[in-house]
């Protein structure tokens, strides 16, 4: 189990938003699909540690700073003599290496994650010395896609392709003793330096006027909801779900979109396009929410 959970990226859940409420440029809607590759890459290599049986700590979806500088690792495990530090891609078709440059067939230049690595295994061991730990790094690239092949790679390159995931894991696992308390003293340090958001995070401008209004089929992710007495029915994935989970699901949209705006009766019934009248809307705001103030002034926290 790892010591440190992942969670999906607040960037990730605002663009997923964004993309069913209004029209992403193309350059943004393909930030948000690679956000989204990436973050399911993360998630499928997360299964495969969860399986290890020896003792170490696992510490995913770390973003730290040392001498003014971000740097963000994907998994980083803490064994008895060594720390090993994994950068998920989660790439898909055919690639090839040239002159250290990065390529996808037939010739789209991508970041080679090399290069990355290198940074990230650098500042993090700057910043294990700053902590009193001398512990000896092991860092590689993982592509987690098993339709991904990479042509031309160095055999001396710290890559693990996906074929080869499995052997290693267990090669690793192999190799587990038992931790001291200065290991978990290390984990929880570490963890202790986690910047919940990268402050550099760029996101589509938006206003909540330019966005569609409505309740989302969290299925298909489609508008076209009728109401068939307490549930709300998706026209075009026939998916149904009670009004108040769907009304429910929409105000956390609307709070993360908007987290310094105030929820009332109005804005909701607005935001969910007036799919119930608002004396619903207010009887399930009461029953979920607290309400602060009264009459025109009323919201809900």
């Amino acid at each position: 189990m790892a010591y440190k959970s992942r969670t999906e990226p607040q960037k990730l859940i605002i663009s997923r938003i964004l993309d069913k409420r209004m029209n992403l440029s193309e350059k943004d809607r393909q930030h948000y699909v690679s956000l989204q590759k990436g973050y399911e890459g993360e998630v499928m290599f997360d299964a495969l540690t969860e399986r290890l049986q020896g003792d170490c700590f696992i510490v995913n979806d770390l973003l730290l700073k040392f001498n003014n500088t971000l740097f963000q690792i994907d998994t980083l495990i803490i064994a008895s003599d060594k720390i090993y530090l994994y950068e998920v891609k989660n790439f898909e078709g055919d690639y090839y290496l040239e002159s250290d440059r990065l390529y996808k067939v037939p010739k789209y230049e991508y970041n080679n994650p090399l290069f990355q690595l290198t940074r990230s295994e650098s500042l993090l061991r700057q910043l294990l010395q700053n902590l009193g730990c001398n512990l000896p790094i092991e860092a590689k690239v993982v592509f987690i896609n098993p339709e991904f092949t990479l042509y031309k790679a160095p055999l001396d390159n710290p890559f693990i392709f996906p074929t080869q995931i499995k052997k290693y894991l267990n090669k690793v696992d192999s190799t587990f003793t038992k931790l001291a308390q200065w290991h978990k003293k290390l984990a929880d340090q570490l963890i202790s330096l986690h910047i919940n958001e990268n402050p550099y995070t760029l996101l589509p401008p938006y206003e909540y006027e330019q966005l569609k209004k409505g309740v989302i089929c969290k299925v298909c992710g489609s508008f076209s909801f009728t109401i068939q007495g307490y549930y709300c029915h998706c026209g075009d994935c026939d998916q149904k779900e009670l009004i108040s989970a769907a009304i429910l699901r929409s105000v956390r949209e609307y709070r993360i979109l908007f987290p310094d705006e105030k929820v009332s009766t109005n804005i909701i019934y607005d935001w969910c396009g007036g799919i119930k009248e608002k004396r619903t809307m207010r009887r399930i705001l009461l029953k979920n929410f607290d309400r602060i103030g009264t009459k025109q002034w009323t919201y809900y926290e």
